[in-house]
């Protein structure tokens, strides 16, 4: 003797009673007419695959609540399925709206200009750097004081134990040999 299968309205009470199975039963009778229908809709299979999941998701929430009145789920997860595919259009419409109502956002600066302003900066104190290596160790000194880190020549007097002029000698002929030093640094890229 062979049994008839169930019919979806049989599975679906059993469903809504808490039978899992059941459920997965009228997934794999419907799932592929829904998803072919949601392609329809949509004309794009991955909006079909979520207007599916989404179709089902909301047919196991709603189990309880709805009592099918034909033996066949399909035509109402086929009408979920349209609200489902509509609900999104509309939502989708919504943000595009709201996105277009948003000010635009002012462009982002090109962080390239920065970095090969910051490497030219690095290049050109290493130059320098080098080029200080040669002065004598006390116009180095009064250099780094007064021009680099922008102590008055009187305190640099103080703290080096000097007198101002003195100071001001070191850091006038520091700057002329840096000068002398660098030029043909300059004198190469005005060049190329």
């Amino acid at each position: 003797m062979t049994t008839s299968p169930p019919t979806d309205r049989q599975l679906w009470a059993d469903a809504a009673a808490g039978n899992q199975d059941a459920f997965g039963t009228l997934f794999d009778r419907h799932a592929k007419a829904v998803y072919n229908h949601c392609f329809r809709l949509t004309g794009n299979w991955t909006l079909a695959d979520d207007a599916t999941s989404a179709t089902f998701l909301a047919a196991w929430r709603r189990r309880r609540q709805v009592a099918l009145v034909h033996d066949s789920a399909r035509p109402w997860l086929l009408t979920v399925a349209t609200n489902t595919v509509r609900d999104e259009r509309r939502s989708l419409r919504r943000r595009l709206s709201l996105l277009e109502r948003l000010p635009a956002a002012p462009p982002a600066p090109d962080h390239a200009d920065a970095v090969v302003e910051r490497l030219a900066e690095e290049e050109q104190m290493a130059r320098l750097l080098a080029a200080t290596r040669d002065l004598p160790t006390a116009e180095r000194e009064a250099l780094a004081l007064c021009v680099w880190s922008g102590v008055s020549y009187a305190d640099a007097a103080e703290v080096l134990g000097i007198a101002e002029a003195s100071v001001r000698s070191r850091v006038s002929r520091a700057k002329s040999r840096l000068t002398r030093a660098l030029a043909p640094a300059h004198a190469g890229k005005e060049d190329r």
